[in-house]
Protein backbone atom coordinates (compact mmCIF):
# COMPACT_ATOMS: atom_id res chain seq x y z
CA UNK A 1 0.00 0.00 0.00
CA UNK A 2 2.78 2.68 0.84
CA UNK A 3 4.56 1.49 -2.46
CA UNK A 4 1.57 1.77 -4.78
CA UNK A 5 0.94 5.60 -2.78
CA UNK A 6 4.99 6.76 -3.22
CA UNK A 7 4.73 5.31 -6.74
CA UNK A 8 1.20 7.83 -7.28
CA UNK A 9 2.97 10.48 -5.36
CA UNK A 10 6.06 10.05 -7.93
CA UNK A 11 4.00 10.19 -10.63
CA UNK A 12 1.93 13.38 -9.38
CA UNK A 13 5.26 15.28 -9.07
CA UNK A 14 6.34 14.09 -12.42
CA UNK A 15 3.55 15.54 -14.44
CA UNK A 16 3.92 18.65 -11.98
CA UNK A 17 7.33 18.89 -12.94
CA UNK A 18 7.14 18.34 -16.78
CA UNK A 19 4.24 21.21 -16.70
CA UNK A 20 6.58 23.81 -14.60
CA UNK A 21 9.50 23.50 -16.70
CA UNK A 22 8.28 24.77 -19.93
CA UNK A 23 6.91 27.90 -18.16
CA UNK A 24 10.15 28.36 -16.07
CA UNK A 25 12.72 27.85 -19.15
CA UNK A 26 14.92 30.51 -17.56
CA UNK A 27 15.90 28.54 -14.67
CA UNK A 28 18.24 26.86 -16.89
CA UNK A 29 20.63 29.63 -16.58
CA UNK A 30 21.15 29.52 -13.11
CA UNK A 31 21.04 25.42 -12.85
CA UNK A 32 23.72 25.57 -15.57
CA UNK A 33 25.61 28.25 -13.69
CA UNK A 34 25.52 25.43 -10.36
CA UNK A 35 26.84 22.44 -12.86
CA UNK A 36 29.67 24.86 -13.89
CA UNK A 37 30.36 25.97 -9.87
CA UNK A 38 30.25 22.23 -9.11
CA UNK A 39 33.01 21.24 -11.43
CA UNK A 40 36.75 21.73 -10.76
CA UNK A 41 37.97 23.21 -13.77
CA UNK A 42 34.87 25.81 -14.42
CA UNK A 43 34.22 26.66 -10.68
CA UNK A 44 36.99 29.86 -10.65
CA UNK A 45 36.35 30.93 -14.01
CA UNK A 46 32.82 30.55 -13.14
CA UNK A 47 32.77 32.40 -9.64
CA UNK A 48 35.32 35.11 -11.30
CA UNK A 49 32.10 36.21 -13.75
CA UNK A 50 29.52 36.09 -11.46
CA UNK A 51 31.44 38.30 -9.32
CA UNK A 52 32.48 40.70 -12.02
CA UNK A 53 28.88 41.30 -13.11
CA UNK A 54 27.82 42.52 -9.80
CA UNK A 55 31.24 44.72 -9.16
CA UNK A 56 31.85 45.66 -12.46
CA UNK A 57 28.48 45.47 -14.06
CA UNK A 58 25.22 45.20 -11.97
CA UNK A 59 25.85 47.74 -9.51
CA UNK A 60 26.73 50.37 -12.14
CA UNK A 61 23.71 49.37 -14.62
CA UNK A 62 21.46 49.83 -11.41
CA UNK A 63 23.01 53.26 -10.52
CA UNK A 64 21.63 54.55 -14.18
CA UNK A 65 18.64 53.05 -14.11
CA UNK A 66 17.86 54.65 -10.78
CA UNK A 67 18.39 58.06 -12.18
CA UNK A 68 16.39 57.41 -15.34
CA UNK A 69 13.41 56.12 -13.57
CA UNK A 70 13.73 59.06 -10.90
CA UNK A 71 13.58 61.57 -13.48
CA UNK A 72 12.12 60.30 -16.74
CA UNK A 73 8.26 61.14 -16.26
CA UNK A 74 9.55 64.12 -14.91
CA UNK A 75 10.63 64.78 -18.82
CA UNK A 76 7.89 62.83 -19.97
CA UNK A 77 6.07 66.25 -21.47
CA UNK A 78 8.59 67.16 -23.41
CA UNK A 79 8.58 64.60 -26.20
CA UNK A 80 4.40 64.16 -25.59
CA UNK A 81 2.88 64.11 -29.15
CA UNK A 82 0.04 66.23 -29.41
CA UNK A 83 -2.98 66.12 -31.33
CA UNK A 84 -2.87 68.65 -33.70
CA UNK A 85 -0.74 69.08 -36.93
CA UNK A 86 3.09 67.97 -36.35
CA UNK A 87 5.84 69.28 -38.41
CA UNK A 88 7.28 66.52 -40.14
CA UNK A 89 11.18 66.95 -38.74
CA UNK A 90 9.80 68.00 -35.27
CA UNK A 91 8.47 64.82 -34.89
CA UNK A 92 11.70 62.74 -36.30
CA UNK A 93 13.72 64.52 -33.82
CA UNK A 94 11.55 64.12 -31.28
CA UNK A 95 11.09 60.25 -32.10
CA UNK A 96 14.93 59.99 -32.25
CA UNK A 97 14.88 61.57 -28.65
CA UNK A 98 13.12 59.17 -27.39
CA UNK A 99 14.80 56.30 -28.91
CA UNK A 100 18.30 57.22 -27.03
CA UNK A 101 16.35 57.27 -23.96
CA UNK A 102 17.71 53.75 -22.76
CA UNK A 103 15.47 50.95 -22.32
CA UNK A 104 13.11 50.51 -24.65
CA UNK A 105 9.78 52.55 -23.34
CA UNK A 106 10.41 55.48 -25.53
CA UNK A 107 10.46 53.27 -28.91
CA UNK A 108 7.36 51.66 -27.47
CA UNK A 109 5.61 54.79 -27.13
CA UNK A 110 6.57 55.93 -30.54
CA UNK A 111 5.18 52.59 -32.16
CA UNK A 112 1.93 53.09 -30.60
CA UNK A 113 1.76 56.58 -31.72
CA UNK A 114 2.52 55.65 -34.89
CA UNK A 115 -0.07 52.51 -34.59
CA UNK A 116 -2.91 55.10 -33.48
CA UNK A 117 -2.19 57.95 -36.63
CA UNK A 118 -0.25 60.58 -34.74
CA UNK A 119 3.35 59.71 -36.38
CA UNK A 120 4.85 59.08 -39.02
CA UNK A 121 6.90 55.83 -40.48
CA UNK A 122 10.02 58.04 -40.78
CA UNK A 123 9.13 58.48 -37.20
CA UNK A 124 9.55 54.64 -36.41
CA UNK A 125 12.63 54.48 -38.74
CA UNK A 126 14.19 57.48 -36.25
CA UNK A 127 13.65 55.60 -33.47
CA UNK A 128 14.33 51.79 -34.57
CA UNK A 129 17.79 53.87 -35.72
CA UNK A 130 18.78 55.47 -32.70
CA UNK A 131 17.30 52.94 -30.09
CA UNK A 132 19.89 50.44 -28.16
CA UNK A 133 17.59 49.02 -25.63
CA UNK A 134 19.23 47.87 -22.75
CA UNK A 135 21.96 48.01 -24.13
CA UNK A 136 22.85 51.35 -23.74
CA UNK A 137 22.31 50.95 -19.50
CA UNK A 138 25.39 48.54 -19.64
CA UNK A 139 27.41 50.68 -22.26
CA UNK A 140 26.60 54.09 -20.36
CA UNK A 141 27.79 52.24 -16.75
CA UNK A 142 30.95 50.37 -18.17
CA UNK A 143 32.66 53.27 -20.41
CA UNK A 144 30.22 56.31 -19.90
CA UNK A 145 32.20 58.44 -22.68
CA UNK A 146 31.82 55.53 -25.69
CA UNK A 147 27.97 55.18 -24.55
CA UNK A 148 27.44 59.08 -25.01
CA UNK A 149 29.11 59.29 -28.22
CA UNK A 150 27.38 55.96 -29.59
CA UNK A 151 23.80 58.04 -28.15
CA UNK A 152 24.87 61.06 -29.99
CA UNK A 153 25.86 59.01 -33.02
CA UNK A 154 22.75 57.18 -33.03
CA UNK A 155 20.71 60.29 -32.97
CA UNK A 156 22.50 62.13 -35.76
CA UNK A 157 21.34 59.11 -38.24
CA UNK A 158 18.05 58.68 -36.69
CA UNK A 159 17.33 62.30 -37.76
CA UNK A 160 18.24 61.45 -41.02
CA UNK A 161 17.55 58.12 -41.75
CA UNK A 162 14.30 58.92 -40.56
CA UNK A 163 13.65 62.29 -42.79
CA UNK A 164 14.64 60.31 -45.58
CA UNK A 165 11.83 57.72 -45.50
CA UNK A 166 8.93 60.31 -45.11
CA UNK A 167 10.52 62.13 -48.12
CA UNK A 168 10.26 59.02 -50.31
CA UNK A 169 7.57 57.15 -48.78
CA UNK A 170 5.10 59.99 -47.26
CA UNK A 171 3.69 60.10 -42.85
CA UNK A 172 1.43 56.92 -43.63
CA UNK A 173 3.29 54.05 -45.61
CA UNK A 174 2.58 50.80 -44.35
CA UNK A 175 0.10 51.89 -41.58
CA UNK A 176 -3.02 50.25 -43.60
CA UNK A 177 -1.30 46.79 -43.14
CA UNK A 178 -2.34 46.91 -39.24
CA UNK A 179 -5.35 45.39 -37.92
CA UNK A 180 -7.29 48.20 -35.86
CA UNK A 181 -8.40 44.91 -33.39
CA UNK A 182 -6.30 44.83 -30.35
CA UNK A 183 -4.01 47.76 -31.16
CA UNK A 184 -4.26 49.45 -27.31
CA UNK A 185 -4.01 45.72 -25.95
CA UNK A 186 -1.09 44.91 -28.34
CA UNK A 187 1.16 47.74 -27.67
CA UNK A 188 0.17 48.41 -24.38
CA UNK A 189 2.62 47.57 -21.65
CA UNK A 190 0.68 44.77 -19.02
CA UNK A 191 -0.08 45.44 -16.43
CA UNK A 192 0.96 42.92 -13.78
CA UNK A 193 0.33 43.14 -10.06
CA UNK A 194 3.04 43.59 -7.74
CA UNK A 195 4.23 40.34 -6.39
CA UNK A 196 6.29 39.80 -2.96
CA UNK A 197 8.98 38.48 -4.88
CA UNK A 198 9.61 42.30 -6.53
CA UNK A 199 8.95 44.07 -4.16
CA UNK A 200 12.08 42.26 -1.82
CA UNK A 201 13.68 42.43 -4.63
CA UNK A 202 13.36 46.19 -4.85
CA UNK A 203 14.41 46.38 -1.20
CA UNK A 204 17.43 44.33 -1.99
CA UNK A 205 18.87 46.74 -4.34
CA UNK A 206 17.80 50.22 -2.23
CA UNK A 207 20.26 48.65 -0.27
CA UNK A 208 22.99 47.09 -2.15
CA UNK A 209 22.92 49.59 -4.52
CA UNK A 210 25.20 52.09 -2.94
CA UNK A 211 27.47 50.07 -0.89
CA UNK A 212 28.30 48.25 -4.55
CA UNK A 213 28.74 51.15 -6.48
CA UNK A 214 31.51 52.62 -3.76
CA UNK A 215 33.41 49.18 -4.15
CA UNK A 216 32.71 49.20 -7.70
CA UNK A 217 33.90 52.48 -8.33
CA UNK A 218 37.25 51.90 -5.89
CA UNK A 219 38.00 48.71 -8.33
CA UNK A 220 37.63 50.59 -11.39
CA UNK A 221 40.26 53.58 -9.75
CA UNK A 222 42.56 50.84 -9.22
CA UNK A 223 42.39 50.66 -5.62
CA UNK A 224 43.27 47.69 -3.65
CA UNK A 225 40.05 47.44 -1.86
CA UNK A 226 41.45 44.20 0.07
CA UNK A 227 43.82 46.08 1.87
CA UNK A 228 41.77 49.28 2.87
CA UNK A 229 38.67 47.06 4.67
CA UNK A 230 41.20 44.28 5.39
CA UNK A 231 39.03 41.59 3.99
CA UNK A 232 40.43 38.52 1.31
CA UNK A 233 39.92 38.39 -2.60
CA UNK A 234 38.52 35.46 -1.95
CA UNK A 235 35.36 36.97 0.26
CA UNK A 236 35.19 39.55 -2.14
CA UNK A 237 34.93 37.64 -5.44
CA UNK A 238 32.40 35.20 -3.09
CA UNK A 239 30.27 37.74 -2.27
CA UNK A 240 29.95 39.18 -5.61
CA UNK A 241 29.20 35.86 -7.11
CA UNK A 242 26.19 34.85 -4.50
CA UNK A 243 24.53 37.98 -4.70
CA UNK A 244 25.04 37.59 -8.93
CA UNK A 245 23.69 34.42 -8.66
CA UNK A 246 20.97 35.01 -6.09
CA UNK A 247 19.78 37.97 -8.58
CA UNK A 248 20.04 35.82 -11.25
CA UNK A 249 17.77 32.65 -9.77
CA UNK A 250 15.16 35.63 -8.66
CA UNK A 251 15.19 36.70 -12.25
CA UNK A 252 14.53 33.25 -13.59
CA UNK A 253 11.62 33.04 -11.33
CA UNK A 254 9.90 36.42 -12.12
CA UNK A 255 8.49 35.75 -14.94
CA UNK A 256 6.54 32.69 -16.80
CA UNK A 257 8.22 31.84 -20.26
CA UNK A 258 5.51 31.36 -23.26
CA UNK A 259 7.28 32.16 -26.49
CA UNK A 260 11.14 33.74 -27.59
CA UNK A 261 10.23 37.46 -26.27
CA UNK A 262 9.78 36.53 -22.64
CA UNK A 263 13.17 35.35 -22.99
CA UNK A 264 15.00 38.12 -24.83
CA UNK A 265 13.31 41.11 -23.42
CA UNK A 266 12.81 43.09 -19.63
CA UNK A 267 9.64 42.30 -18.00
CA UNK A 268 6.96 44.31 -18.22
CA UNK A 269 6.71 46.86 -15.22
CA UNK A 270 3.07 48.09 -14.41
CA UNK A 271 2.63 52.14 -13.48
CA UNK A 272 2.12 51.34 -9.98
CA UNK A 273 5.90 49.54 -9.39
CA UNK A 274 7.92 51.40 -7.09
CA UNK A 275 11.50 53.17 -8.95
CA UNK A 276 13.79 50.07 -7.46
CA UNK A 277 11.36 47.26 -8.36
CA UNK A 278 11.35 48.74 -11.68
CA UNK A 279 15.34 49.25 -10.97
CA UNK A 280 15.35 45.62 -9.96
CA UNK A 281 13.58 44.21 -13.03
CA UNK A 282 15.89 45.77 -15.52
CA UNK A 283 18.82 45.16 -13.54
CA UNK A 284 18.53 41.70 -13.40
CA UNK A 285 17.51 41.64 -16.62
CA UNK A 286 20.34 43.11 -18.06
CA UNK A 287 22.72 41.13 -15.16
CA UNK A 288 21.89 37.76 -16.55
CA UNK A 289 22.55 38.37 -19.99
CA UNK A 290 25.74 39.82 -19.51
CA UNK A 291 26.82 36.50 -17.13
CA UNK A 292 26.02 34.54 -20.21
CA UNK A 293 27.85 37.13 -22.55
CA UNK A 294 30.60 37.13 -20.47
CA UNK A 295 30.38 32.58 -19.53
CA UNK A 296 30.44 31.71 -23.27
CA UNK A 297 33.29 34.21 -23.68
CA UNK A 298 35.21 32.85 -20.64
CA UNK A 299 34.47 28.97 -21.64
CA UNK A 300 35.75 29.60 -25.43
CA UNK A 301 39.12 31.07 -24.00
CA UNK A 302 39.27 27.84 -21.68
CA UNK A 303 38.26 25.11 -23.69
CA UNK A 304 38.64 26.36 -27.70
CA UNK A 305 42.43 27.40 -26.75
CA UNK A 306 41.81 30.26 -28.77
CA UNK A 307 41.28 34.38 -28.72
CA UNK A 308 38.43 35.93 -30.15
CA UNK A 309 39.75 38.98 -30.67
CA UNK A 310 42.11 37.48 -33.46
CA UNK A 311 39.58 36.41 -35.12
CA UNK A 312 38.05 39.33 -35.44
CA UNK A 313 41.59 40.62 -36.47
CA UNK A 314 41.88 38.22 -39.09
CA UNK A 315 38.28 39.01 -40.61
CA UNK A 316 37.94 42.58 -39.45
CA UNK A 317 36.41 43.84 -42.64
CA UNK A 318 33.15 41.28 -41.64
CA UNK A 319 33.13 42.18 -37.73
CA UNK A 320 30.99 45.47 -38.39
CA UNK A 321 28.70 43.74 -40.62
CA UNK A 322 28.45 40.84 -37.99
CA UNK A 323 27.11 43.64 -35.31
CA UNK A 324 24.75 44.82 -37.67
CA UNK A 325 23.48 41.57 -38.39
CA UNK A 326 22.90 40.81 -34.65
CA UNK A 327 21.63 43.78 -34.08
CA UNK A 328 18.08 42.71 -36.25
CA UNK A 329 17.38 39.96 -34.18
CA UNK A 330 14.50 41.30 -31.92
CA UNK A 331 15.26 41.65 -28.15
CA UNK A 332 17.61 42.93 -25.94
CA UNK A 333 19.21 40.00 -25.15
CA UNK A 334 21.56 39.13 -28.36
CA UNK A 335 22.23 42.97 -28.25
CA UNK A 336 23.82 42.90 -24.57
CA UNK A 337 25.71 39.84 -25.29
CA UNK A 338 27.16 41.83 -28.01
CA UNK A 339 28.18 44.87 -25.98
CA UNK A 340 29.51 42.67 -23.22
CA UNK A 341 31.69 41.34 -25.95
CA UNK A 342 32.68 44.26 -27.03
CA UNK A 343 33.72 46.00 -23.18
CA UNK A 344 35.96 42.40 -23.17
CA UNK A 345 37.84 43.69 -25.92
CA UNK A 346 36.74 40.56 -27.79
CA UNK A 347 34.74 42.52 -30.79
CA UNK A 348 35.95 46.53 -32.25
CA UNK A 349 34.02 49.53 -31.94
CA UNK A 350 33.16 49.08 -35.95
CA UNK A 351 31.38 46.21 -35.01
CA UNK A 352 29.38 47.78 -31.23
CA UNK A 353 28.41 50.91 -33.83
CA UNK A 354 26.82 48.85 -36.32
CA UNK A 355 25.23 46.69 -33.76
CA UNK A 356 23.63 49.73 -31.55
CA UNK A 357 22.38 51.78 -34.65
CA UNK A 358 20.60 48.42 -35.93
CA UNK A 359 19.81 47.23 -32.80
CA UNK A 360 15.41 48.03 -31.99
CA UNK A 361 15.62 46.25 -28.71
CA UNK A 362 12.13 45.10 -27.49
CA UNK A 363 10.26 47.98 -29.41
CA UNK A 364 10.23 45.66 -32.25
CA UNK A 365 7.74 42.89 -30.42
CA UNK A 366 4.40 44.98 -30.84
CA UNK A 367 5.42 45.85 -34.61
CA UNK A 368 5.88 42.08 -35.33
CA UNK A 369 2.53 41.82 -33.38
CA UNK A 370 0.11 44.44 -35.21
CA UNK A 371 2.39 43.87 -38.42
CA UNK A 372 5.04 41.30 -39.61
CA UNK A 373 5.82 43.53 -42.93
CA UNK A 374 6.10 47.01 -40.83
CA UNK A 375 8.41 44.50 -38.87
CA UNK A 376 10.38 43.77 -41.30
CA UNK A 377 10.62 46.94 -43.44
CA UNK A 378 11.56 48.75 -40.67
CA UNK A 379 14.25 46.54 -39.71
CA UNK A 380 15.54 46.75 -43.18
CA UNK A 381 15.87 50.43 -43.02
CA UNK A 382 17.42 50.83 -39.60
CA UNK A 383 20.45 48.38 -41.07
CA UNK A 384 21.24 50.70 -44.10
CA UNK A 385 22.28 53.24 -42.01
CA UNK A 386 23.93 51.00 -39.91
CA UNK A 387 26.54 49.35 -42.13
CA UNK A 388 27.01 52.81 -43.39
CA UNK A 389 27.96 54.15 -40.49
CA UNK A 390 29.80 51.34 -38.87
CA UNK A 391 32.01 50.68 -42.26
CA UNK A 392 32.54 54.38 -42.52
CA UNK A 393 33.69 54.26 -38.89
CA UNK A 394 35.90 50.99 -39.55
CA UNK A 395 37.85 52.91 -43.01
CA UNK A 396 38.68 55.96 -41.19
CA UNK A 397 39.63 55.12 -37.85
CA UNK A 398 40.12 51.48 -37.62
Amino acid sequence: MNLSMSFLFAKQYSIKLQALIPHYRRMLLPIIICILLTQTQTRDVTLRVLSDAFWQVAVFVAMTLTIYHLFADKISHLYTNNKGEVKPFREVVTASFMGVLPGCGGAIVVITQYVSGQMSFGAVTAVLTSTMGDAAFLLLAAEPITGGFLLMLSFVVGVISGSIVNSIHGPGFLRHTIASRDIEQSVTVAQATISKRLKYQGILWQWLMVPGVIVGLLMAGQIDVVSLFYISETIIILVGAIITLGFIFLWAATREVTNYQSITSEDKKAQQNKVFQKVALDTNFVTSWVVVAFLLFELAMLYGDFQLENIFQQFNAFAPVAGVIIGMIPGCGPQIITTSLYLSGAIPLSAQIGNAISNDGDALFPAIALSPKVALVATIYSSIPALLTAYGYYWLFE
